[in-house]
């Protein structure tokens, strides 16, 4: 008994301090920042997307116009005068992979935002409006979910092609609306999924019986818990967009020339890569990086926001 008050004593308790309890999102972040893996994508994706920026902003980095033909440099190789080596009309590479990095990002990042609108919107409304309207919102997905993707992108941009109209009439913003046409589906099953079983959970039912209404309950409380796997998967949905842009580029329904996007500049260096194989290898590669520093940052978000790995 002695033992045990002076453990509880006032003096010692005075200099005691509880270690604060993290909250759902600092948890994912120190757990995101102890990924090494996530940690070097990351940091490669901040580097290529200031590099792409600045690289279409301020000539010192930028060096060439990627529009500029010089005769006299026809398919070299890298140098210092070329980063990347030149193109079959004299064009520097460094400059037009530049220009397609961040079209490719553009494109990205601009499908994913409206795929989250979306998603938010039609899996949201699915799982709060009455079975009717889940019903009604289900089929219609499913009717997106049936077309194959390619092919119904492909139509889309035909349509969207040479139209004279207000945000879709250049050639960047109608890839961005044609790949969120179709790529909406998954977000918003995901969406509808989690808030289906939000809805029959404790604290859930709790909220309700002390007398919250329904928009706090669902800004509150559902959305919240559903942010994590919608983040997660808009993030593994961003590479998927960049190599749909790049699949365009390749079979000409992308960024018409003189444009530069890394899908055209593959396709464009593919006739050469005999003789010049910098061509295909340089904007392959930025692909390539690109997708698997998505891939790679995907992963460790899920790893940080699945409640099962603590």
């Amino acid at each position: 008994m002695a033992e045990a008050e002076a453990l509880s004593s006032p003096e010692l308790l005075a200099g005691f301090t509880p270690r604060r309890q993290r909250g759902l999102w600092s948890d994912a972040f120190f757990r995101l920042t102890r990924n090494r893996l996530a940690m070097a994508a990351l940091v490669m994706l901040i580097a290529l997307v200031t590099l792409a920026v600045l690289g279409n902003n301020v000539e010192a980095i930028q060096r060439y116009s990627p529009r500029e033909q010089n005769t006299d440099v026809l398919l070299a190789g890298p140098s210092w005068a070329h980063f990347f080596g030149t193109d079959n009309l004299g064009r520097d590479n460094w400059s037009r992979v530049l220009q397609g990095t961040l079209i490719s990002l553009q494109v990205g990042f601009g499908v994913q935002a409206i795929v989250l609108v979306i998603g938010l919107t039609v899996g949201g409304l699915a799982a709060l409006g009455g079975r009717m309207l889940d019903n009604i919102m289900m089929r219609i997905t499913d009717i997106f979910y049936a077309f194959p993707d390619l092919l119904f992108i492909i139509l889309m941009r035909a349509v969207l092609q040479n139209r004279d109209w207000p945000i879709l009439g250049d050639p960047v913003p109608q890839m961005i609306f044609a790949i969120a046409f179709v790529a909406w589906v998954t977000v918003a099953r995901l969406v509808r999924g989690q808030m289906l079983s939000l809805k029959e959970r404790d604290f859930i039912l709790a909220s309700r019986a002390m007398g919250a209404g329904n928009f706090r309950i669902v800004t509150q409380h559902m959305l919240p818990n559903t942010l994590g796997p919608v983040i997660v998967a808009v993030v593994f949905g961003i590479p998927l967009a960049i190599f749909a842009e790049a699949v365009l580029g390749f079979i000409g329904f992308g960024v018409p020339p003189p444009t530069a996007s890394l899908g055209r500049l593959v396709a464009d260096g593919y006739n050469f890569i005999r003789t010049n194989i910098w061509m295909v290898l340089f904007p392959a590669g930025t692909i390539a990086i690109l997708m698997l520093s998505f891939t790679f940052l995907g992963d460790g978000l899920r790893d940080a926001l699945d409640p099962r790995a603590r």
